[in-house]
C-alpha cells in the first residue's frame, strides 16, 4: 500500500532514556523509597518463607535444618477432609454475602445520593458510618446481648409469657448471622466509594432528562447506575480475588458457640493446624493454595471485565 503523500505526518515519539528520568525524578523516588523497603522487608521478603509448605518443617531446627519432603503436604490438604469442609464453607459464606451483602452499599449510596438536604444526609452518613470504627469483639457482644439466650428479645419474651431463642448458638442460623453482622458493621463505610463515583455526575444530564420526561426510575437506570458500572465491577473484582478470605476474626470468635462444621473457613483451619497445633508445613501449604486461587479469581475476572469493555483493576497499555 502506497502512503497517502498528502496525509499529516505524525511526529515520532521520542523516548526518554532512563537516567535522564531518573535524574528528573530523584525527589520523588527518594520520597518513594522508604514506603517501597518497608513493603519489600514486610511484604516481599517474607514470601520466602513459603519454602516450608515443601519441608517436613521444625521450628527447633529452622529453614535450613528441616528436610524437603516434596509435594506431600499439598497431597494431604486435598485428601484432608476437615479441609475440603472448610472450603465447602468459605465458597458458601463468600457466595451467599456476595448475594446479599454486596448490593447494600450499591442501595444505600443510591439513596442517600436521593436525598435533597444536606443535614439529613451527614446525619444519615454518620449514623451508618459508626459501626465501621467497632472492633468485631464488640460487634459480637452486641449481637450476644440482642439476639442471645438471656438477651434483649428473650426476656421480652420470657416476660410476655413465649419461649425465646439462642440465634448465637444455632448453626442453622449462622450464615444469617454472620452476614446480618457484616452488612451492619460494614455497609456504612461501603458506600463512600460509591458517593465518590455518583459526586462526578453533571448535575446537568438529571436536568436534561427531566426536561425530556424521565421519572426517577430512568434518570437512574441511564445516568446513575452507569457512572456506577466502573467502580462496581472493580470492586467485584477484587471481592471475588478476596473470596477466599472471609472474616477471621469474626468467626474465630463464635466458632466456640456454633461448632467447626458451620464456621470453619480456610484462615481458621491455617490457624488452627499451624498455631494451635504446630504443623507449620501443613498450614503454610493450605495458606500458599488459598493464595495462588485467589491470584487466579483476580486475573479472571480482570480479563472478564475487559471483554464487557471495562478497565478492571489493571489493563495493558
Amino acid at each position: 500500500m502506497v502512503a497517502d503523500p498528502t496525509a499529516p505526518s505524525v511526529p515520532a515519539v521520542r523516548k526518554i532514556p532512563w537516567r535522564v528520568r531518573l535524574r528528573r525524578d530523584r525527589s520523588l523516588i527518594l520520597m518513594t523509597l522508604p514506603a517501597v523497603i518497608l513493603l519489600v522487608v514486610f511484604a516481599y521478603v517474607p514470601m520466602l518463607g513459603n519454602v516450608v509448605a515443601w519441608q517436613d518443617y521444625s521450628p527447633y531446627v529452622g529453614i535450613g535444618g528441616s528436610p524437603f519432603i516434596g509435594w506431600a503436604n499439598f497431597e494431604r490438604i486435598f485428601t484432608d477432609p476437615l479441609f475440603l469442609d472448610a472450603i465447602v464453607n468459605t465458597l458458601t459464606i463468600t457466595a451467599f454475602q456476595l448475594v446479599f451483602f454486596f448490593p447494600v452499599p450499591i442501595v444505600l449510596a443510591l439513596l442517600l445520593n436521593s436525598v435533597v438536604t444536606p443535614g439529613v444526609r451527614t446525619m444519615i452518613q454518620s449514623i451508618v458510618y459508626l459501626p465501621h470504627f467497632f472492633s468485631w469483639v464488640l460487634v459480637v457482644t452486641i449481637f450476644q446481648q440482642i439476639f442471645g439466650g438471656a438477651g434483649f428479645i428473650n426476656q421480652h419474651l420470657a416476660a410476655a409469657g413465649h419461649q425465646g431463642f439462642d440465634l448465637m448458638t444455632n448453626p442453622d442460623t449462622f450464615l444469617l448471622l454472620i452476614t446480618a453482622q457484616s452488612v451492619w458493621k460494614d455497609a456504612g463505610w461501603g458506600i463512600i466509594i460509591f458517593l465518590a463515583a455518583l459526586s462526578t455526575v453533571d448535575p446537568a444530564l438529571y436536568e436534561a432528562s427531566a426536561m425530556d420526561g424521565a421519572g426517577r426510575w430512568r434518570r437512574m437506570w441511564h445516568i446513575t447506575l452507569p457512572a456506577l458500572r466502573p467502580v462496581i465491577i472493580l470492586l467485584l473484582i477484587l471481592r471475588l480475588g478476596d473470596a477466599l478470605t472471609v472474616g477471621f476474626e469474626q468467626l474465630i470468635l463464635q466458632r466456640g458457640a456454633v461448632g467447626a462444621g458451620v464456621s470453619e473457613v480456610i484462615d481458621t483451619f491455617v490457624y488452627y493446624q499451624g498455631v494451635v497445633n504446630g504443623d507449620w508445613a501443613f498450614a503454610a501449604a493450605a495458606g500458599l493454595v488459598k493464595g495462588i486461587v485467589s491470584l487466579l479469581l483476580v486475573l479472571g475476572a480482570n480479563k472478564l471485565a475487559h471483554v464487557f469493555g471495562e478497565a478492571g483493576v489493571y489493563k495493558r497499555a
